[in-house]
């Protein structure tokens, strides 16, 4: 394999991109636009949760508890209910996604100091968003719970029952809890993947369907030279890619990158390549363009983004699912940026998913140059 010659066809190859500004316009803009959309429409983070309050006491001591939950930001309220009709009706209809219901002796018990219980309807349908909003309500009526306690304590003289253990907790790497943090990083090695792989599906397939491989074949050049020739302009192309969508990440869903930006494009060069070589390789062996792009995106997008970590928990997965895990390269990329954006962490934290990156883009590259052949057959 010779420079000159490899250069011969990136060359080409480039000027065949540029001549197309759509195509070039839309491979620039797909990933924004993705990141976007995915960035703003997903989230782990449930609050202003429709509240439907049926207080059937009407006493300070109801309307108290019920100023905790509407004044709260998990819950906003939607309505006043005045029977299990009014609560059932609402959660079918989806105006409401929880319902407190207060009894009658609410305020006379909990004014002589007796137990007092209140009843939470949740709709179950999303399992989920239904079992947080529970926490967040049992939280409310704990702390409410609490105060009530410490209000008999000081009138009758007593002190307040003391907790026989207290947790303090404290949470490392994302101290806000903002599930934008967690979305983004793993949401960018996604796109990536996916974009990377439809870049180059098309590239060999392309020359097959409008017969100027024929007119490639015929020249001095190698197999080689043209696999990794034709693999440079979208390296380019990819690589802008990726800082806009760091970019984008930072300023404007203000992601901090607390690790080491060498890093993060060392690794994200490696993990390009591979994605790259990955959709040249589906090129090649399915030589046609509509194919190409199909096989694409089953064998990247669906994948990554089911069985990579970046919505669901591997640990949770069938064991055989959590095998298949290893062989996405995508767990290991997602992995590597949370750790970068979120923990700051150095090469020595992260050299396990650099190898696996590494593995993956050298076997790609392998592959697609050991599938391409310079003949018609």
């Amino acid at each position: 394999m010779t420079f000159r010659r490899t250069w011969a066809v990136a060359r080409k190859e480039s000027i065949h991109v540029i001549r197309d500004p759509r195509a070039l316009g839309v491979s620039i803009a797909l990933p924004l636009v993705l990141l976007l959309l995915f960035g703003y429409a997903l989230t782990l983070d449930v609050d202003h949760v429709p509240l439907l309050l049926w207080d059937q006491s009407q006493t300070p001591e109801s309307r108290d508890l019920g100023a905790r939950f509407t004044g709260s930001p998990y819950f906003d309220l939607v309505a006043a209910a005045d029977s299990y009709g009014d609560i059932e009706d609402a959660l079918d209809h989806n105006r409401a996604l929880m319902a407190l219901v207060i009894p009658v002796d609410f305020g006379r018990r909990v004014a002589s100091g007796r137990p007092a219980e209140v009843q939470v309807i949740s709709d179950g349908s999303d399992a989920n968003t239904a079992t947080i909003a529970a926490n967040y309500a049992e939280a409310i009526v704990q702390r409410y719970s609490a105060g009530l306690k410490v209000k008999l304590a000081r009138r009758t003289g007593t002190l307040p029952p003391r907790p026989p253990l207290e947790v303090s907790p404290r949470v490392w790497f994302n101290t806000d809890m903002e599930s934008m943090n967690f979305i983004v990083p793993g949401l960018i090695a996604i796109i990536m993947m996916l974009i990377a792989a439809l870049l180059t599906s098309l590239t060999v397939a392309k020359e097959w369907e409008t017969g100027t491989m024929e007119q490639l074949i015929s020249t001095p050049v190698r197999s080689s030279e043209v696999v990794i020739g034709k693999l440079f302009p979208y390296v380019a192309v990819g690589a802008l890619d990726m800082v806009l969508a760091v970019l984008a990440g930072r300023y404007l869903f203000h992601v901090p990158l607390r690790g080491s930006l060498l890093a993060l494009a060392a690794m994200s060069m490696i993990y390009l390549v591979g994605a790259l070589s990955m959709g040249m390789l589906i090129s090649i062996v399915t030589r046609n363009q509509l194919l190409a792009s199909q096989v694409a995106f089953m064998a990247t997008f669906l994948p990554a983004f089911l069985l990579s970590g970046f919505m669901f928990d591997i640990s949770n997965m069938p064991k055989a699912l959590q095998l298949i895990t290893y062989l996405i390269p995508a767990r290991y990329f997602v992995a590597l940026l949370r750790g970068l954006y979120l923990k700051g962490a150095g090469p020595s934290d992260l050299y396990g998913e650099g190898l696996f990156l590494l593995a993956f883009s050298v076997g790609m590259v392998a592959l697609a140059l050991k599938k391409f052949k310079k003949r018609l057959v």
